[in-house]
Order: structure tokens, then C-alpha cells, then sequence
């Protein structure tokens, strides 16, 4: 396929003034093949060696850029809408012999910090997203690996519900950041390793620390794999177990699915548009200002509406249009430290909306639209921004939209006391209780309240009222009320304050205060990532000049600074 990259106009080096386009359709891919048949998908990994998003390396070996990553996270969210009677996705690989190598190593040796960093949170949270899907509506995966499989590639992998090795005598699992390039995975395979698979500690020892990796009956065994087919029986064995994953779901066998259109904005050189989302940076503040508008009206009530409406309904058109926001912010405007969220539009029709969702839950249209809603605001909870939430005039942080209020570190709200008819509010429904849970599994407010019974009480007995200022604040739903008189002020210093910090140091210690309280084995990778990765990836023992990653592939032997530090 001779198509243009899926992320276009690239020519500067990684991570430097290059403008990352996360918009992809299938006819754009260059690196993955989809097809559809029944209950089965197969997403076939064929990764383009001169498809890169860089000059400067060769994605040898299905070997990954961000590029594929993209296709990849846009092919599972045509899965989940355009093919809703696919119950199981089989994963696997176009070349002979080898699976997939991971993430290219030159591609990384040429990256800044930051853009390696953003390079695996994203590639987190796509195969984080197949563990959600999996979780929440009954899509199951499959990893068929059908030759060598390391480092990103097993990361992959290891995402998936199941993996089937082919026992061939030379196709292995295998994570070798550690001996190879003195860095680690950077995509959850320790985490996994352990907290998934459970593989006794002693045995990940020596799995983490092996070049060559674990084949055939010792990696079942260790249970690095859930089962082993010879060649012959190989096809065979990956129809058999795609079956019986598919009779765990309970998507719907006879289902529609609906269009996913390319998302429409106009982008300035300081803003983007779309229908229900626009940011405004300000860039002498380095402030992104992020308003969601809510639905017209109140919208479809009844499936066969929603149906109709397909991808312009609002709550879905809504959630792609944020995600595609936070995903270029945080790729495209590294310097945009501070993103203010703002509402605008009537609180009653975001209500109304609500009340389909919770209605229409069990729908598989409505189930998939609420699961990229999860996924987007759980996107927006680890992204490394200052996040201030601005109650004022016109706002409409009601149900679904006061999410974001309580996902920032700082919720503002304008008090009014000479006009309290205009005065703007927070209205809580029933979505704010569970519906679109943190990574840890907990709403935001119950993650607020650190699930004290108490203040969890009180708020969900405010259901329905709209609560400003001074009743926000006292139930703990905002960080303050300044009036009319204060409020420029107010937000003015609280901007200049958070602009003049480190970003270092903001960035661990939103980290900190976002995931207080539960741990489950997506916090512990999120968290593994910004310690770990954060510190070993500045570290001259991977990138100084004689550092593993800098001369992997150059015939040198790597110079450690042997000091435990």
C-alpha cells in the first residue's frame, strides 16, 4: 500500500517541532491489515520497514513507531463500533518467523526524553484499552504469536486475554530492555509479568535478565504463554481458542454497526475547532483552555435514535472529539503546561443525555459509547498537565461533564451573591457514582472522598439539585468560590503561581495526588512509568554517549557507570 503515513506532515525529529495527526482510517494503514470474519477479527501486524513517522530508522522486524500505534488504537475502536458481532480479535503477525520485535530501538536512540516518555504512556493506554474492552464489554483478544515475539512486541502480547505460542523450536517470548539496552519495558511487561500471569518472582528474574527469552513448553510452563501449538496445528489451535473466547462474550451476535467518519477541526495556529470542543492556547500564559458544549437538546431517547445518529450522536461525537484534543495537546504543545476546563451550554440537555446512558446501558451502541467516555477521561486523569477547572458563567458542569471537574487538581466556581439567578452550579446524576470509573476502578468522587461513607452520602443526596458556590464548596465538589469582584484575580495568580513551578515536579506530584488511595496493576504501570522510565531513561547508563541504547546496533559494547545509585 502506497498510501501516506497515518500521521502526516512529519519531518523534524522525534520529538521536536513535529505536529502529531492521531486521525487514521484503514485506508491510510500502512503497518496493519483488518479482516473481519463472523465473530473473529484478525488484525494482522505487517509493519512497513519505510513507514516510519521519522527520517533515521527502518521499522525492521515489525519493529513499532508511534505511527503503529495509532492504526493500531484506531483499528480496535473500528472493532468496537463498526463490527459489534465480533466478539474476539486475533492479533498476529504478517511476516515469517518473527511476531514482532518491539518498539525500534533507533527510533527510541534518536528521541528526546519527552517524546519517548509520551511515546509509551500512549502505547499504555492503547493495550491498557484492550484489557478495558476485555473488562468491560466482552471483546476478547487473542495474541497468536506466530514467530520471535520481544520486548513491545510481548508487551503487546501480554495485554491480550490469552497467547498462543508456536512451538517451532526458535520462536520465543522474551523482554530484553534490561541486558540489551539498560533500560526496562516500557509498556507494562514487568507489571503484567507479575500481576497478571504471576510468574514466580525468581523465574521473571531470569526471564527479565535472558537475551534469547523462553520458548515451547518452558515458557507454558512458566506460564509466560496460556498454550503451545506445533506448526502444523497452529492455524487450528488459534481457531479453536478464538471460539471458545468468543463464547465468553456477550457481544451481540446480529448487531449494525455504525460509520466511524475521520473527525472534522479546523486548527489554527492557536486553537482547534470542532463541533462540540474547542481550545484556545494562550501562549505567553502557557494555558490551553479546553471547552466542552453540550447537546443541543436533550437528543435520541430510544436506541433505534441512537442508531440513527450513529457517530453525530453527541455523548460519542463528544468523547472522540476530547480524546483527539488531549492527544494533541499533550503530543503537539509540550510547553502548554496548565489546561483550563471549561463548559458551556445547558446543564438540563448534558442531564437528559445522561439519562439515556444510564437507561440504554445494556445496548451495545450505548455500552461502547460509554467505554470510550471511561477511556477519554481516564486519558485526561494521567496526562501530565496542571488541570484547573473553571466554573463560571454559562457552564454547565452537570452529570457526565462535572467528571471533569472533579478529574482536575483544582476546581474554580464564580459565587454571584448580587445575582444568584446566573450564578453557576454543579449538578451531580447518577453517572458520577461508578459509571466512568478511574484506572483504579473508582469514581472520581469516591476517589475524592478516599470512599469515606460520609461525604459520599451527603453528595449523592444533592442528586438533581444544582449546587453553587458556597453548597459546592461545603460538600467538597470545588476548591473555592471567589465572587464576582475576586475571580480575575483569583484565577490570574493561581495561573501565574502554577506557571512559574517546576513541570518536573508538578507532573510527580499531580501523579501523586490524582491516584491517592487504591492501587490495581494499571495504577502500578502508570506509576512504573513516570518513576522508573523517568529516571532510567535520563540515566548515561541508557542514553549518555556510550549508554545501551545509544550504541545498540553499532557494534560497540555499552560503558556502564557501575555505581548503584
Amino acid at each position: 500500500m502506497n498510501a501516506p503515513t497515518s500521521s502526516a506532515h512529519l519531518a523534524a525529529p522525534p520529538g521536536a517541532a513535529a505536529r502529531i495527526d492521531y486521525r487514521t482510517e484503514p485506508g491510510q494503514y500502512r503497518h496493519w491489515r483488518l479482516a473481519v470474519e463472523g465473530s473473529t477479527a484478525t488484525l494482522t501486524m505487517d509493519i512497513a520497514e519505510d513507514g516510519g513517522l521519522m527520517p533515521g530508522y527502518r521499522l525492521k522486524l515489525n519493529s513499532y513507531d508511534l505511527g503503529v500505534d495509532v492504526e493500531l488504537h484506531d483499528a480496535v475502536n473500528r472493532i468496537r463500533f463498526e463490527h459489534p458481532q465480533v466478539k474476539v480479535v486475533v492479533i498476529t503477525s504478517g511476516k515469517e518467523r518473527i511476531f514482532c520485535s518491539g518498539a525500534n530501538i533507533f527510533m527510541l536512540g534518536l528521541s528526546t526524553h519527552a517524546w519517548k516518555v509520551n511515546f509509551c504512556k500512549f502505547t499504555n493506554e492503547t493495550r491498557n484499552g484492550l484489557e478495558d474492552s476485555s473488562r468491560h464489554d466482552g471483546l476478547k483478544f487473542l495474541a497468536a504469536v506466530n514467530g520471535a515475539c520481544a520486548g513491545g512486541g510481548y508487551e503487546l502480547a501480554l495485554a491480550c486475554d490469552e497467547i498462543l505460542l508456536v512451538d517451532d523450536r526458535s520462536s520465543a517470548v522474551s523482554l530484553p530492555e534490561v541486558p540489551l539496552l539498560g533500560v526496562l519495558p516500557g509498556t507494562g511487561g514487568l507489571t503484567r509479568v507479575t500481576d497478571k500471569r504471576h510468574v514466580r518472582h525468581d523465574l521473571a528474574d531470569v526471564f527479565c535478565t535472558s537475551v534469547e527469552g523462553v520458548r515451547g513448553q518452558r515458557a507454558l510452563d512458566w506460564r509466560l504463554v496460556d498454550a503451545i501449538a506445533k506448526p502444523a496445528r497452529f492455524a487450528q489451535t488459534v481457531q479453536q481458542r478464538a471460539a471458545a473466547l468468543a463464547a465468553r462474550s456477550d457481544r451481540p451476535a446480529d448487531a449494525t454497526g455504525i460509520a466511524l467518519p475521520r473527525i472534522d477541526r479546523t486548527e489554527g495556529a492557536d486553537s482547534l475547532r470542532y463541533a462540540h470542543v474547542g481550545v484556545e492556547i494562550d501562549r505567553a500564559r502557557r494555558t490551553a483552555t479546553l471547552t466542552v458544549h453540550a447537546p443541543a437538546d436533550a437528543g435520541p431517547g430510544d436506541v433505534a435514535g441512537i442508531e440513527a445518529a450513529g457517530a453525530a450522536w453527541w455523548p460519542l461525537a463528544m468523547a472522540r472529539e476530547l480524546d483527539d484534543a488531549i492527544l494533541h495537546l499533550r503530543t503537539n504543545e509540550l510547553d502548554i503546561g496548565t489546561w483550563l476546563l471549561k463548559t458551556r451550554g445547558s446543564a438540563a440537555a448534558v442531564l437528559a443525555q445522561d439519562q439515556v446512558l444510564l437507561r440504554q446501558r445494556g445496548h451495545w451502541l450505548v455500552r461502547a459509547t460509554i467505554g470510550l467516555l471511561r477511556r477519554t477521561f481516564a486519558r485526561l486523569d494521567v496526562s501530565s498537565r496542571s488541570l484547573f477547572a473553571l466554573i463560571d458563567e454559562g457552564s454547565c458542569f452537570a452529570g457526565l461533564l462535572a467528571e471533569l471537574a472533579f478529574a482536575a487538581d483544582r476546581a474554580y466556581i464564580l459565587a454571584l451573591p448580587d445575582a444568584p439567578e446566573r450564578a453557576p452550579a454543579i449538578t451531580l446524576d447518577d453517572v458520577n457514582f461508578g459509571l466512568l470509573p478511574l484506572v483504579t476502578e473508582q469514581s472520581r468522587l469516591a476517589r475524592r472522598f478516599y470512599e469515606e461513607s460520609a461525604p459520599l452520602e451527603a453528595a449523592r443526596a444533592a442528586i438533581g439539585r444544582a449546587l453553587p458556590g458556597d453548597e459546592a464548596v461545603a460538600l467538597g465538589l470545588a476548591t473555592a468560590a471567589p465572587d464576582d469582584i475576586d475571580w480575575d484575580d483569583e484565577i490570574r495568580i493561581a495561573i501565574e503561581e502554577r506557571a512559574a513551578m517546576s513541570p518536573d515536579a508538578l507532573t510527580g506530584l499531580e501523579a501523586n495526588l490524582r491516584f491517592a488511595g487504591k492501587e490495581n496493576m494499571a495504577t502500578r504501570i502508570f506509576g512504573r512509568l513516570s518513576a522508573w522510565q523517568n529516571w532510567i531513561f535520563n540515566r548515561p547508563n541508557a542514553v549518555g554517549e556510550h549508554g545501551a541504547l545509544k550504541v545498540y546496533g553499532k557494534g560497540e559494547k555499552a560503558a556502564f557507570d557501575l555505581n548503584r545509585v
